[in-house]
Formats: structure tokens, C-alpha cells, sequence
């Protein structure tokens, strides 16, 4: 079943049985959603040592703003997911992106760091439904192969968030402070509420969807969780997306203040790498997949990045010398750039194992890429602003835990593609 599922996906169903047609409008509106959570942190990293300046916050305090939404984008998921398996995709994803709306004019409104923290968290939870909705409907809507190419076009979308949305932070703060910028992403999700609306379809029929309540929900995550493979997928994708949030949450402070680079200049550093992330996504989807196994590519990606890591805290430690920017730079390309191979690919083996709660494992996938992205935040500022060993650390120990779960759980070598 490699082609879109034409019977049950509402207004548009006969457009989906020719995905040429609509493929280009699904593809805008899911990488939409999928872009949510980069669109609410790049979009205010430019922003974040302002943030520390204007509210009397040390460097690591303000990161936990960034925190609270890693920790409130996971948490969402878990509730998000179960219900859009029980109550179909559009209802619990129009009720989440209103209250991402609200939740970011309270982020723009914070009076002090805890207010802001608070009002941060309520941010990320409502806007969980975003992306974990999103992934739902492309299990829903696709399978096998398909589903494989489909992440990877979905990236090239998802993908220009973090190309265009630090430029565009950096941009605001020309003409206005940090708060401005939360005003912007409560125009996005008004923006996203009308889209899904309008242009939508539901996906999940009800004779699909999941009956029963909390107790059967736990049961459904309970049996995904249970499944070795299923568990050693999202682990890899999720430590993998730990390693590049350790330089997300890092590299404002790394090379603003460490290297004395404009917020400008961040910007375009960090469009630079988004750029290779989204370029290698669509050498993955159009010529990768198919051809090579999902699982090789997967490994691939792993050893890339374990080298990116272990060079990137050489130049960082300073073993071989003063390292500058560029160096720097040129390491986290790469870096950036391999995560395309492991996280769609992770994604997609752990989601054709689960097409009777795609909702629900989504949801698990989810969470634990934000839950690990969460703990990573902290760690990175761990040795204050004068160093950039923990985050290179942090990118190492992670890759290197993914590849030990990729390896020790998954067994590449006994499953089929």
C-alpha cells in the first residue's frame, strides 16, 4: 500500500486518489504543523540573550524558557495523540492551535523569568497538537515507501522554518524587543487554526478510531512500548534530536557571545545549517529511499554525526588549538546536515509498526524527542558562557546512546525493509 488512501479521508477524497494533485497542498498544511515547535523556538533564539538581559537572568536561566516548551511540546503529545485516535485529527488539532494562540499573546504579556517559564510551558502543550497531529494524518494517508518519501518532502517544508525563522527573529528585533516576536507566533496560529478549517480534511474515519477511554489509551502505549523494535526506533530518533537540539539551545550563546557574532550573523550561520539539514532530507527522500535500505541509511547518519561530534569537541576543548568560528561552523553543518538520514527514517520504521494507534504512537515518538531535547537544554549551559565542551559533549554522549539503541534494540541485520 504505497500510494495515498483514497476512501476515507473526507471532502477531498477524490483528489487523494491523484496525489499529484493535491499533494502540494497537503504537503504546505502538514509542514505547517510539523514546523510549529521550530517555528516557537528559532524564531526566539535570536531574542534569547535579550531575554536574559531585560529580565535580570543568568544564561542558564533563560534557556529555561526553552526548556518549559521542550517540556510542554512533549507532555502535549501525549494527550494530543490518544485523542485524535479516539476523536478523529481535526477536532483536538483546531482546539490546540486556538489555545497555542492564547498561550503565546500570555508568553508576550510575562512581567518576570517565571511568568514567562509558566506561560513558555503552556505554549509548547497546546502547540503539541500541531506535530503530533501531523504525523498522524501521513500514517493515516500513507504507507510503506510512500510514507519514507513523504517525511522526507515534509522536511523540506517543516525544513524552512528554521532557515527563514531565525532570520526573521533577527529581523524583528530590529524594530521591536523580544515580546514582539511572541506576538508574531500568536499571528501564526491564527493563521494555522484557519488553514485547518478551511482547507483540511478529516482522515480517520470513525469505524478506525480507538474506543474507550484512559484505560484503553494506556493499554494501546503499553503494547507499543512493549515492542523491542518499535522502542529502539524512537529511542534512536529521539536521542538523535537531542544531539541537535544540544546545538539549538547552545548555539545563540555560542556563537553570539563566545565568537562575538551579531544576531545576524547567527542567524544566517543557523540558515546555513538548516539549508544541509533540508537539502540531505530531500537526497534522502528522492534517492536513498527505494534504493537503499532505510536501516543503512540510518546507520549511515549515525557514524556521520558520531564523527561531527567527536571532531566538534576536539576544536571546542581546544586539543588542537584556538578553533574559530568557521571550524566551528563547518562541524555542526555536517552534523546538522546527517541528521536527515536518522530521523525520518527512524520515524517512519517505528510508525509502520503501529498503523492501528498511529495517533498514540506518534504521540510516543513524539514525547521522546522532546523529552530528551529537554534534558539536553540545561546541560549545554552547564560550564556557563565561557565554553562550548558541554554542548559538543552533550551532542557526543547522545549520538553515541542512539547508536547503542539502534544496534542493541532494533537489530538492523534481522529485520526487513
Amino acid at each position: 500500500m504505497g500510494e495515498p488512501l483514497d476512501s476515507e479521508v473526507g471532502p477531498l477524497a477524490p483528489s487523494l486518489g491523484r496525489a499529484q494533485r493535491v499533494g502540494l497542498l497537503l504537503t504546505l498544511i502538514l509542514g505547517g504543523l510539523t514546523a510549529m515547535p521550530a517555528l516557537s523556538m528559532d524564531l526566539y533564539l535570536p531574542a534569547l540573550p535579550e531575554v536574559g538581559h531585560t529580565l535580570h537572568s543568568s544564561a542558564a536561566a533563560a534557556q529555561l524558557t526553552l526548556t518549559a516548551c521542550m517540556l510542554g511540546l512533549a507532555l502535549g503529545q501525549l494527550v494530543a495523540g490518544p485523542l485524535s485516535d479516539r476523536f478523529g485529527r481535526r477536532r483536538p488539532l483546531v482546539v490546540g492551535l486556538s489555545a497555542y494562540t492564547l498561550a503565546s499573546v500570555g508568553c508576550a504579556l510575562a512581567p518576570n523569568l517565571e511568568a514567562l517559564v509558566a506561560t513558555r510551558a503552556l505554549q509548547g502543550l497546546c502547540g503539541a497538537a500541531g506535530i503530533v497531529i501531523a504525523r498522524a494524518i501521513v500514517r493515516d494517508l500513507f504507507d510503506g515507501l510512500a510514507m519514507a518519501r513523504f517525511f522526507s518532502t515534509l522536511m523540506l517544508v517543516s525544513g524552512a522554518a528554521p532557515i527563514l525563522a531565525p532570520v526573521f527573529g533577527a529581523q524583528l528585533l530590529r524594530f521591536t524587543d523580544w515580546r514582539g516576536v511572541f506576538v508574531a507566533l500568536a499571528v501564526m496560529g491564527v493563521l494555522l487554526t484557519l488553514v485547518v478549517l478551511r482547507l483540511l480534511p478529516e482522515t480517520l474515519a470513525p469505524s478506525r478510531r480507538q474506543a474507550g477511554g484512559l484505560v484503553t489509551s494506556l493499554r494501546v502505549t503499553r503494547g507499543l512500548l512493549a515492542d523491542r523494535v518499535f522502542s529502539g526506533y524512537v529511542l534512536t530518533a529521539s536521542l538523535s534530536f537531542a544531539a541537535l537540539f544540544a546545538y539549538v539551545s547552545a548555539s545563540p550563546f555560542v556563537v553570539q557571545k563566545l565568537y562575538g557574532a551579531s544576531p545576524q550573523m547567527f542567524s544566517l550561520l543557523f540558515m546555513v545549517n538548516s539549508v544541509g539539514l533540508v537539502a540531505m532530507s530531500q537526497v534522502n527522500g528522492r534517492l536513498l529511499v527505494g534504493r537503499v535500505s532505510a536501516d543503512r541509511t540510518v546507520a549511515v547518519g549515525l557514524a556521520v554525526v558520531t564523527i561531527a561530534a567527536v571532531a566538534l569537541l576536539v576544536m571546542t576543548s581546544g586539543v588542537v588549538g584556538h578553533a574559530d568560528l568557521w571550524m566551528i561552523a563547518g562541524g555542526l553543518l555536517v552534523l546538522m546536515s546527517a541528521m536527515a538520514l536518522i530521523m525520518p527514517n527512524a520515524s517512519s520504521r517505528a510508525l509502520m509498526r503501529a498503523s492501528h494507534a498511529a495517533g498514540s504512537a506518534s504521540a510516543l515518538i513524539g514525547t521522546s524527542q522532546f523529552l530528551m531535547g529537554a534534558v539536553a537544554t540545561p546541560l549545554v549551559g552547564i560550564a556557563g558562557e565561557g565554553t562550548a565542551v558541554p554542548m559538543a559533549t552533550v551532542q557526543l554522549v547522545a549520538v553515541l546512546l542512539a547508536s547503542f539503541c539502534f544496534l542493541g534494540l532494533c537489530r538492523p541485520w534481522r529485520t526487513q525493509d
